[in-house]
Parts: structure tokens; C-alpha cells; sequence
């Protein structure tokens, strides 16, 4: 059970439908139906439940996820290791649950998606996805980058690229302890990815 009750469309004040309104029609939305955005309830899934309770934080937070999805220059194939390196380490089911699907439709492996879920990769992953996935545990878990770690991603992805990416770290984690400060449910039909991951 969540810590904060869904907020039905129909209960939402002008602020709030607003954001509603942003979240189900904007660039998240294509081809996607409104029922993927709502809970059987009519409350949002995800973090965005939760932001509409502040919505002067949930405009700029939901426009800064569209603006890393869908408007970055970063590999959507590296973009989601990158967001399920972050969800592995926050243990975060809904994140998980949602980015392991979106890997693999932008070409992650099964393979990889379940090493990753540990905390790592498989030794015959690409250069590039070794490249993203050791910047982001670094950045993460030790809190700073080495030298040479930061320079491989600048040789990879360009500067404008490095800074999507570091970016689209702190999002997710952003996103990750929404969801854990908040009991964000899953999808009733699905287990939680990590058991006793609270």
C-alpha cells in the first residue's frame, strides 16, 4: 500500500490536471493509451502520483524525464542500462519493472538485463555499454568518477553526452527515491523484481 492515496483525474485541482494533462499527452504518450499511464483506480502510476501532490515540483521533474527520453542524443540502448544500473542499486521495482521492458525493445539482451540486475554486465558486453555502465556504478556507488572513467564516456558520447548522462543519473535517482519514499505499488499482476527490496 502506498503512502500517499491515488489522486483520481477527477478530484485534481487546475495545477494538478495540468500536470496530468502533461504527463498522458506529451512526448510520453505516443503510441501509448491513456489506461497505460493509470492505475484501475484512475490515479497515475509511477512517480507522477506522487508529484502531483507538489505540483510545482512535479512540472519541472516530469519535463526533465521527457527531455532525458526523448530528447537526449544519447543511445536509447545505453540510456536504459544506464536507468536500470540506477534501479539495481535503489532496489527500485517500479523503475525495474518499467525500463527492463523499454531495454529491451531499444536492444538490451535478456542476458544483460539480469546481469544488471546484480549490479553488473556480462563479460562479452560491448565496449559502449561497459563504457556507461562502469561511469554510472562509479558515479553512484563511489561517489566520483576516476579520471580515465570520465574520459572514456567523453570519448564515447562527446561532452554534451556526458553531461545527458550524469543528468539522467540523478533523474533516476530522483525517480528510484520517489518510489521508495512512497510505497509506490507495483502493477497488480506483477511480482516485485527485487524480494525484500524495501
Amino acid at each position: 500500500m502506498g503512502r500517499l492515496a491515488p489522486l483520481a483525474p477527477d478530484s485534481l485541482n487546475p495545477e494538478q490536471r495540468a500536470l496530468f494533462e502533461a504527463i498522458t499527452t506529451g512526448q510520453r504518450s505516443k503510441g501509448r493509451s491513456l489506461d497505460d499511464f493509470l492505475l484501475p483506480d484512475g490515479g497515475l502510476r509511477g512517480p507522477f502520483n506522487p508529484w502531483l501532490y507538489a505540483t510545482h515540483i512535479g512540472h519541472p521533474a516530469q519535463r526533465l524525464g521527457e527531455a532525458i527520453r526523448h530528447e537526449t542524443d544519447l543511445p536509447p540502448k545505453l540510456r536504459e542500462l544506464a536507468i536500470l544500473t540506477v534501479a539495481a542499486f535503489w532496489r527500485a521495482d517500479y523503475e525495474w519493472w518499467a525500463h527492463s521492458r523499454i531495454g529491451r525493445d531499444a536492444g538490451l539482451t535478456e542476458y544483460t538485463i539480469a546481469a544488471l540486475k546484480q549490479g553488473k554486465l556480462p563479460r562479452d558486453a560491448d565496449a559502449d555499454e561497459k563504457t556507461v555502465h562502469k561511469f554510472a556504478q562509479e558515479l553512484i556507488e563511489k561517489k566520483q568518477l576516476s579520471d580515465d572513467t570520465y574520459r572514456e564516456a567523453a570519448v564515447l558520447l562527446g561532452d554534451q553526452g556526458t553531461v545527458e548522462l550524469v543528468t539522467l543519473l540523478g533523474y533516476y535517482t530522483l525517480v528510484s527515491m520517489t518510489l521508495k519514499a512512497f510505497k509506490v505499488a507495483m502493477p497488480k499482476d506483477q511480482p516485485p523484481p527485487f524480494a525484500n527490496g524495501a
